[in-house]
């Protein structure tokens, strides 16, 4: 196996190229399982006299938790030592243990330590991520804990305010449910999502406050939770989703929303077992479906184990359907061997030539977000891939974007979202190394094959980069900024203590400016910036 690489120690802002070998990898994992999207459509908040679930939903769910909690927790994780993936101590320790919601704060408690802001980064930059509110009765998994968004406001070439609020469910508490709360931007509305509920609408207000507004059916259409990254088609307003169910038939379905926010037929996905699926990709005609060899299989949890189980005799595959079919009758699977995709970035083709390229991280070992193997932390690999599908012969090749001697774990990113769906030259994706943390950025040539790296510094880590184009969007692909939270390990995680937001431009690499918090932002993933001009309704 390589043995785990990142790019030298270095100043905060500096930009490196070649990799070198690390000190063995930290056990912490990110905790979150949250992303974004961007969607023009109306948005009203689901009627106050529907709810769901229903009472009878409602005493099923706390029947659920009451046998959880006292065999599973009580009984069956007694019997067994936590794996370091479930291991409180370990999930929630240092920067990854939770924060509080702070009191909403002006520009007075944002310094600019250095540079300056970009004047056109008009909007408010968000992140969301898993937040537990109560101590963990027993194991505690990265997708756990409550959902919390941390929104700074940018403006004037400065930062106008911080908030970190948060999102406040219907799980009984008054504030947070248990599980985490993916974050979604459609035009004019902040929605936070997770992958077992409805989206709940949170508002931005003028101060650049968050408050939740409540759960978000799309106007009565929507009766079930949607993957963590829906995708919008930038060009026409649509957005597509899946969604899977993991104890009935039709385990996976397809589904989209028009531009004036009317929403499709379910197309029922035909599947042997419910796949986890996080993420999947889309093209300008057609939907890139992934049924990969990680799957749920709940007797595992009834037994004492994980309910996310890897298939070695299962064959990975990627579905390829035109993205407004109404049934399944065109879907087309191709056979992709040894490929787990927890992220896909971007696809495009299928028009000249029909065949289909998707870029995405490939993962091994395919289970390590969820289980825990002997040699896992020297073994992981995360290969940035290209993913050549033709639905024709359903044949595929794949191949690593770098080459083996520049070969990092790149996991967590995007593209410009302006482009989704159509051939990108650049992706901004997150250095998982020391696996888990996040080291630095790539910015990965994907015709070239190379990879430019900014990296936070000696001791210093960060989350998912934010891709920002320029607010003309006149500019080449990558006239923009990128956008993070970094923290400072000697500083400590302590109440008190603080992190910064960085802005870097996006062609260069080119540190910008940095904004020193009023307080600390946990490690976890998932950003994006609304523009203030989207807001005007909200």
């Amino acid at each position: 196996m390589a043995s785990s690489i990142t790019a030298p120690a270095a100043a905060p802002g500096s930009v490196v190229r070649p990799p070198a070998k690390v000190a063995p990898n930290d056990p912490r994992k990110n905790a979150d399982g949250s992303a974004v999207v961007t969607w023009k459509g109306p948005m009203r908040a689901a009627p106050a006299r529907k709810k769901w679930p229903n009472p009878f939903q409602r005493m099923v769910a706390a029947a659920l938790d009451a046998v959880e909690d006292r065999l599973v927790a009580g009984i069956l994780e007694r019997k067994h030592p936590l794996p370091r993936t479930v291991d409180p101590a370990v999930q929630i320790a240092g920067n990854y243990a939770p924060v509080g919601a702070r009191p909403h704060a002006g520009p007075e408690d944002l310094p600019v330590v250095s540079g300056r802001v970009p004047a056109c980064l008009e909007g408010v930059y968000v992140r969301n991520g898993a937040n537990p509110l109560h101590a963990p009765r027993a194991g505690h998994h990265l997708f756990d804990g409550d959902g919390m968004l941390h929104a700074v406001r940018l403006g004037g070439g400065r930062a106008e305010s911080y908030a970190c609020r948060f999102t406040e469910t219907d799980g009984g508490s008054g504030r947070a449910d248990r599980r985490p709360r993916p974050s979604v931007y459609p035009a004019g509305r902040l929605l936070a999502m997770s992958e077992d509920d409805l989206p709940y609408h949170v508002r931005v207000t003028p101060d650049g406050d968050l408050e939740t507004v409540g759960r978000y059916d799309f106007n009565g259409q929507l009766d079930g939770a949607m993957i963590a990254h829906p995708k919008l088609d930038p060009a026409t307003g649509e957005l597509f989703a899946l969604s899977y169910n993991v104890v009935s038939k039709p385990y996976l379905k397809y589904l989209y929303f028009t531009a004036d926010g009317h929403k499709s037929h379910d197309v029922d996905i035909p599947v042997d077992e419910p796949p986890m699926i996080h993420d999947f990709a889309v093209t300008e005609n057609y939907a890139v479906v992934p049924d990969q060899q990680i799957v749920f299989k709940l007797q595992e949890m009834v037994l004492g184990g994980s309910p996310v189980v890897y298939d070695k005799n299962k064959t990975a595959r990627f579905g390829v359907l035109p993205k407004r079919a109404a049934n399944a009758l065109e879907l087309r699977w191709v056979e992709v061997p040894d490929c787990f995709c927890f992220h896909l970035w971007n696809a495009w083709g299928g028009e000249a030539t029909g065949e289909i390229v998707v870029i995405g991280s490939c993962m091994t070992p395919p289970d390590a977000v969820f289980n825990e193997s002997p040699d896992q932390e020297q073994s992981f690999r995360s290969v940035l891939s290209e993913i050549r599908l033709d639905p024709r012969t359903g044949t595929s090749r794949r191949r690593a974007v770098l080459r083996e001697a520049d070969q990092v774990n790149l996991e967590a990113g995007m593209v410009n979202r302006q482009l989704l769906g159509r051939k990108t030259r650049y992706a901004y994706l997150a250095i998982a190394e020391p696996w888990p943390r996040v080291s630095g950025f790539a910015k990965v040539d994907l015709e070239s094959g190379t990879a430019e790296k900014f990296t936070y510094g000696e001791g210093r880590y960060g989350g998912e980069p934010c891709f920002v184009p320029h607010a003309d969007g006149s500019g080449a692909e990558d006239d923009g900024y990128v956008l993070c939270f970094v923290h400072d390990e000697s500083r400590g995680s302590a109440d008190g203590t603080s992190s910064e937001l960085l802005v870097v431009n996006a062609r260069d690499l080119r540190s910008e400016a940095t904004v020193e918090l009023p307080g600390r932002v946990p490690y976890g993933l998932y950003t994006l910036l609304i523009f203030l001009k989207k807001f005007d309704d909200n």
